[in-house]
């Protein structure tokens, strides 16, 4: 029997790597601020999300998978 992670937990794990990538980039860059991190910044934010991102993408994917079962189950 396989481990099998609900949608909402993908959810729930998306929004909070997302706040953390940001928390993260904010705290690194308060330190230390200078023209490089401005010039950067949209290039860490983006690294920094990628996680937010791909948990976000498996939530979608799972919904998807379940909204195509519930479809092909009803006739």
């Amino acid at each position: 029997m396989g481990y099998r992670i609900s949608a909402r937990a993908y959810l729930v794990a998306a929004v909070v790597l997302a706040m953390a990538g940001i928390g993260a980039f904010v705290w690194i860059s308060v330190l230390n601020f200078n023209i490089y991190w401005l010039i950067l910044s949209p290039v860490i934010i983006a690294v920094y999300e990628l996680p937010a991102f791909y948990a976000f993408w498996l939530y979608r994917r799972k919904r998807r998978a379940a909204a195509l079962k519930d479809r092909s189950g009803a006739f």
